[in-house]
């Protein structure tokens, strides 16, 4: 079979489905974006495979993601997380967790959704780019920055700008895959049409 041409960061089994089914796809289902910021958070300073190998048991944990669920949680349940060698036990990101899932209720409440708040930030609309290498891509922008400091003005926390920037390609608020990587031209046009290397 000829192999594609990827993202050369796609390059273990889980990178390369996520690469291939995920990264990059416009996502505007207040859950599975609450997971993205919960995930992308709880990266910081570690590698973005070492998160996809604890996905699903982050998942089981924290409930399916469920936003009013994790609001919820108590002391009890920060303890029995921090016990769990399935997740990243660190208390600073359990805590962060949580509280983003409060300030998501307030966002929630207040715009109708954290879809609604979050695509703001591109007019609703994916960016294209048209890397030519990763080489190219920056770790931040001028657009990250500034969802960075709103977010942090509503309360939530590990959002930093290079986190934001992540999570932004992560839900296809920007399509960042490079201009020779099959991805580029599907999620341009939804066609199938792979490009061999």
């Amino acid at each position: 079979m000829t192999d594609l041409c990827r993202c050369g960061w796609a390059k273990g089994a889980l990178d390369v489905v996520y690469h291939d089914t995920e990264w990059g796809v416009p996502v505007h289902d207040d859950r599975l974006l609450f997971e993205f910021l919960v995930l992308e958070g709880a990266q910081a300073g570690l590698s973005w495979s070492t998160v996809l190998k604890k996905r699903e048991h982050y998942r089981k944990v924290f409930d399916q993601f469920d936003i009013a669920r994790i609001a919820a949680y108590d002391a009890d349940k920060v303890e029995a997380l921090l016990a769990d060698p399935g997740i990243i036990r660190n208390r600073l990101k359990v805590h962060a967790a949580i509280g983003n899932a409060r300030a998501t209720l307030e966002v929630q409440a207040k715009y109708g959704s954290l879809d609604a708040f979050l695509w703001q930030f591109v007019q609703g609309e994916p960016q294209v780019n048209h890397r030519l290498s990763l080489a190219d891509v920056p770790a931040r922008t001028e657009i990250s920055d500034q969802m960075s400091k709103t977010l942090l003005k509503h309360g939530f926390k590990f959002v930093g700008s290079t986190i934001c920037y992540a999570f932004m390609q992560a839900v296809g608020m920007v399509n960042d895959h490079v201009v020779d990587c099959f991805r580029h031209a599907e999620l341009l046009s939804g066609s199938k049409s792979p490009l061999a290397c």
